[in-house]
C-alpha cells in the first residue's frame, strides 16, 4: 500500500518536471553550416588575395601597365639641383622640337643601336612613365653639333626613377636626327658632363651645373715658377650654370678638368673623360733621353731602368706634363719596405718643380708617397720629407718620416710642435729617418757646412685624395 501510494503520487510530479526540462538540439547541423560559411569566406579572401597578387606581380613586371601619372616609389635620389631648374639653352622654347623628341624616346630604335629606350635601359625592364613629363633640361647648338640633356621618368611597376639622358646630332638637327650619347640614372650629383672628340673632326665639351653656378673647363695645366698651379680656362658660358668648350682633333694631350662652383663652394671637380688622349711611350726616344738626364749627378743606391721608367711615366701622367720639354732629376733612390724607392723632381720649361716620392714593384704594385709643387727658385737647396705609410691595405700614415737632404747639406734638423730642433742622422744616400706624430706639423731645415741655412721646407700632410693635380690643394704645394 505504501509503495503503490508513493508511486501514484510521484509519477505526475516527475512527468511534469520532465516536461519542464529543455533538451538541446543536435549541435552537428549548426556546426556544419558555420563551417561552410567560413570556408566560403576563406575561399573568397584567398581568391581576392591571389588576384591582387597577380595584379601586383603584373604591375611590377610591367605586364599590367599603370598610367604614367600613377604614384610610385622612388628607388634612387634624383639630381634635384638640375631637375628643379628651368630649361636652358636656345632650344628651351622650341616646343615643337621637344614634342617630336618626346614621341621618339623609347619608341624609335634609331635613337640607339642598343635598345629602343636609347641605350640607358640595357635590360629592357624599365619603361617610360608619363611621357608628358619628359623634360628638356638643356638644349643648344655646339660647334658642329646639337646637344640636348633630357630628364626621362622611368617606371618598373610601382618603382620609379629618373634618367638624365644626353642626345646629340649635327648642328641644327631636327629631333628625328638626334641620337643617344650618354646618361645618368638617379645620381644625386649636381653636374652633368658630356665630351665628344675623334681623330677626324674637332670635338666639344658641355657641362650643365645648377642655375647660378660658375663652370670652368680647363685645358693643359701650367705650373708657375712661383710654385702655383694655374689652369687655362677654355670654357665659354651658355647661360647660367652652363659651360661649353671647343676641343681640337683627338688625341688630346690631357683630359680636360671641370670645376663647378658657387661662390667659394666647389660643387664638382673632376675629369671629363671621353678621350682619346695621347699616350706616353715608356720606351720611346723621349723617355730614353729623360732617363739618361735623370741619372746625371745621382749618387745614390742603384735603381733599375725599369723602375725608374715606371716612376717617371707615373709622374708625367699624374702631372699632365709631356715628356718633351720636361726636365726630370733623380734626387734619391733606395729601398722602401723591401721595394725600389725614389724621390724625383719634374719641371716643365720655365715652371715650378714637382717632387714625387714613390716605391713599389711589379708584384705588389707601385705607390705614390708624395706629390709636392715647389717654387723653382731655391728648390735644389730644400730638404724634402714625407711620411711613411703602413705596409698594408690601409696605408695608414705612421710617425716615421723619411727626409732627403739637398746635395750641399751638411746637417738636417726637424722642428715639430714646440720642441727644439732635432738633428736627423743622414746615411750614405744623404737621406735619413725621424719620428713625428702623424697629427703634428713639422718643418725641415738644411744647413751648409759653415752653419748657414740652405733651405727650409714644411713636412706636408698625407694626401687623403690624389684625384687632383699636384698644387691643387695645400697638402701638395709650397709657395714660400
Amino acid at each position: 500500500m505504501t509503495e503503490s501510494f508513493a508511486s501514484s503520487t510521484l509519477s505526475p510530479a516527475l512527468r511534469q518536471a520532465a516536461h519542464g526540462v529543455t533538451v538541446p538540439e543536435d549541435p552537428w547541423p549548426g556546426f556544419a553550416r558555420r563551417e561552410r560559411r567560413h570556408r566560403r569566406t576563406r575561399l573568397i579572401r584567398a581568391t581576392v588575395a591571389a588576384a591582387i597578387g597577380a595584379v601586383l606581380v603584373g604591375v611590377q613586371t610591367n605586364v599590367v601597365p599603370l598610367p604614367g601619372w600613377a604614384p610610385g616609389i622612388a628607388v634612387a635620389a634624383a639630381p634635384a639641383a638640375l631637375l628643379d631648374g628651368p630649361p636652358r639653352g636656345s632650344l628651351a622654347g622650341d616646343q615643337s622640337w621637344l614634342d617630336t623628341l618626346r614621341a621618339r624616346i623609347g619608341t624609335d630604335p634609331t635613337m640607339s643601336t642598343d635598345t629602343p629606350l636609347g641605350g640607358w635601359n640595357p635590360d629592357g625592364i624599365w619603361k617610360i612613365g608619363d611621357r608628358d613629363r619628359i623634360r628638356l633640361l638643356y638644349g643648344s647648338d655646339q660647334p658642329g653639333h646639337r646637344v640636348a640633356l633630357v630628364a626621362v621618368p622611368l617606371r618598373l611597376g610601382l618603382l620609379t626613377k629618373q634618367a638624365l639622358v644626353w642626345y646629340t646630332g649635327p648642328a641644327g638637327a631636327g629631333a628625328q636626327q638626334m641620337r643617344y650619347a650618354g646618361h645618368s640614372e638617379g645620381v644625386d650629383d649636381p653636374v652633368m658632363t658630356l665630351m665628344q672628340s675623334s681623330p677626324d673632326q674637332d670635338g666639344f665639351a658641355v657641362v650643365v651645373g645648377p642655375v647660378g653656378s660658375t663652370v670652368t673647363i680647363s685645358g693643359d695645366p701650367r705650373y708657375t715658377a712661383r710654385g702655383t698651379l694655374e689652369y687655362q680656362d677654355i670654357a665659354r658660358a651658355d647661360g647660367s650654370g652652363i659651360g661649353l668648350a671647343a676641343l681640337p682633333t683627338a688625341p688630346l694631350r690631357n683630359e680636360p678638368v671641370v670645376r663647378v662652383s658657387r661662390g667659394d663652394r666647389v660643387l664638382f671637380q673632376g675629369g671629363l673623360g671621353g678621350g682619346p688622349y695621347a699616350a706616353i711611350d715608356p720606351t720611346g726616344p723621349e723617355m730614353d733621353a729623360l732617363l739618361a738626364a735623370a741619372r746625371r749627378g745621382a749618387r745614390n743606391a742603384p735603381l733599375e731602368d725599369a723602375a725608374l721608367r715606371r716612376f717617371i711615366e707615373t709622374a708625367l701622367l699624374d702631372s699632365h706634363l709631356p715628356a718633351a720639354g720636361t726636365t726630370v732629376r733623380l734626387r734619391w733612390s733606395g729601398s722602401e719596405q723591401g721595394q725600389a724607392a725614389a724621390l724625383l723632381t719634374v719641371q716643365p720649361a720655365g715652371g715650378g718643380i714637382i717632387a714625387y716620392a714613390m716605391h713599389g714593384d711589379d708584384r705588389t704594385g707601385w705607390r705614390t708617397d708624395l706629390r709636392l709643387l715647389l717654387p723653382a727658385d731655391g728648390a735644389d737647396q730644400r730638404p724634402i720629407g714625407w711620411r711613411i705609410r703602413a705596409d698594408d691595405s690601409t696605408r695608414t700614415p705612421t710617425d716615421q718620416v723619411r727626409i732627403v737632404a739637398p746635395p750641399d747639406a751638411a746637417r738636417i734638423t726637424v722642428t715639430a710642435g714646440g720642441a727644439p730642433p732635432a738633428t736627423v742622422t743622414l746615411d750614405a744616400s744623404h737621406a735619413g729617418t725621424t719620428r713625428v706624430p702623424p697629427d703634428q706639423p713639422a718643418s725641415l731645415t738644411a744647413y751648409a757646412a759653415d752653419g748657414s741655412v740652405l733651405g727650409t721646407t714644411p713636412l706636408p700632410p698625407v694626401e687623403a685624395d690624389m684625384s687632383g693635380l699636384p698644387g691643387d690643394s695645400p697638402a701638395t704645394r709650397v709657395t714660400s
